[in-house]
């Protein structure tokens, strides 16, 4: 069996902060005007992503891992985590704000909802002029101080905002009260999991005048009332993989490709590439796939030996 780049088709989400960016910025095949997200790479429950490319095309990732583990996966992925895929890969596009809210921890996530916490990190792939992001307290706070401000509407006087600009890495662990603002277009890597506490969502209503659901005794235990510093600085050392995260649940490198890279891998661990800029190629043996900014390829573990070569951003993501 040879393994091979696997993509997969875009599961896209409207959302009522979501608008157009992600067809005009990232050429997605949206229909709405209000899509706020596309899930790159998920086996979060009733949202699977499917392959379009090669001898696997129609089939699940579920599917491929249950019959090929090791070798989807990565031996050390698989004794970890089992049969199940630990990451979730997203874009997202907010024309608007999106609602302030915080992700519970594994052990909070696995009481309550039986689920993987949400540690997570983005990568700023356009900023409109002024745009910000909510990330943590502007001082350490407390529960009480926190529902006070949540009951007098002035939650935000006591959050930190902070302008963006592309190219920024901003790393939240599980507990940071965050919000992306308007204008920008993020990529996102985060933990299997789909459990959102949503604090404030500056009393928008929908098209049929409904409020969305809050969640705020469920994120008193889950946040983290310390300031937090979020923002990761890192090197952009050409045809090199400079580390900008790495915790326990996955590592995420830049790569400003330009030229011709060998790579190899142990077998250990699948790899994911998000082209956030240019265009690059795989190579491997006597094939070749191209890939564009708004792309997203998981390598399985099994292929140990490739080369890339192009003028690209990418984001090189496995788990250590």
């Amino acid at each position: 069996m040879k393994f091979y780049p696997l993509q997969f088709e875009p599961i896209l989400k409207e959302r009522i902060w979501g608008g157009e960016k992600l067809k005009t910025v990232l050429h997605k095949p949206i229909t709405s005007k209000i899509t706020g997200e596309s899930w790159e790479l998920s086996t979060v429950e009733g949202d699977i992503s499917v392959v379009v490319n090669g001898e696997w095309k129609g089939k699940s990732l579920t599917i491929l891992i249950d019959k090929y583990p090791d070798e989807i996966l990565g031996t050390k992925v698989h004794a970890r985590f089992g049969k199940q895929f630990p990451l979730l890969f997203k874009y997202l596009d907010a024309r608007e704000d999106l609602s302030i809210q915080v992700h519970p921890n594994d052990a909070l996530a696995k009481k309550r909802h039986h689920s993987f916490g949400k540690t997570e990190m983005w990568y700023i792939m356009q900023a409109d002029k002024e745009a910000k992001i909510i990330v943590g307290f502007k001082e350490k706070s407390n529960p009480a101080e926190y529902l006070e401000n949540l009951k007098n509407k002035t939650l935000l006087a006591i959050l930190d905002d902070v302008k963006v600009k592309a190219g920024d890495v901003f790393f939240l662990e599980t507990g940071t009260v965050h919000a992306i603002g308007a204008g920008l277009v993020v990529a996102e890597i985060q933990q299997t999991s789909d459990i959102t506490y949503r604090l404030y969502d500056f009393d928008r209503v929908d098209a049929n005048g409904n409020t969305r659901e809050l969640h705020v005794d469920l994120a008193l235990e889950a946040i983290n009332y310390d300031r937090m510093e979020a923002k990761k600085e890192y090197s952009k050392n050409v045809n090199e993989s400079n580390e900008v995260v790495d915790c326990s649940y996955f590592t995420t490198n830049f790569i400003p490709l330009d030229g011709e890279i060998s790579v190899s891998k142990t077998g250990e661990t699948f790899t994911v590439y998000m082209c956030v800029e240019g265009s690059f190629e795989i190579m491997q043996d006597n094939s070749k796939l191209q890939y564009v900014k708004g792309d997203t390829v998981l390598l399985p573990a099994a292929m140990n030996s490739f080369t890339l070569n192009g003028k690209a951003s990418i984001l090189e993501i496995y788990i250590s």
